[in-house]
């Protein structure tokens, strides 16, 4: 199964996205400690073929360009606004429930790290096309730091 990983890249906290190019399915999205990425990456490799790293050029992104460079070929893309884009891909992965969707999506913050999401809109950007995410589970890993 062709594989690729998008990284929001961070110094403390990166996010992290595993999709299957076939499918256009995430198969596995995590925001973690800068630490357990390189570990991350590596237990990924077993699940297929990775074809390419999808790298943020924000934040430290030189820094872990060095660091998995060995993995696959790289293609560090724009980040320039993703976090906020984040924000409203989220909700509409997860939509709000019934009593707060009257509120401008503007004003209501997501109860999780985004930064995991940020890669998926990474990954949609360059590849121009949308990846499908279920809920709830792989909602919940987005709480892992």
């Amino acid at each position: 199964m062709p594989l690729i990983i998008s990284l929001d890249p961070g110094t403390d906290k990166c996010g992290l996205l595993l999709v299957n190019l076939e499918q256009q399915t995430v198969l596995d999205g995590r925001v973690v400690h800068s630490s357990a990425v390189l570990d991350l990456i590596s237990s990924w490799l077993e699940q297929g073929d990775l074809q390419e790293i999808i790298l943020g050029n924000g934040t430290s992104s030189d820094f872990w360009y060095k660091k998995i460079n060995d993995f696959a070929p790289i293609k560090v893309v724009e980040e320039g606004g993703t976090t906020l884009r984040a924000r409203q891909r989220y909700w509409e992965l997860w939509p709000p429930s019934l009593w707060i969707r009257w509120l401008p999506k503007g004003l209501i913050v997501p109860p999780v790290h985004l930064d995991a999401v940020a890669a998926l809109v990474l990954l949609e950007d360059y590849l121009g096309k949308k990846f499908f995410w279920e809920g709830p589970t792989n909602f919940r890993i987005l709480h892992e730091l």
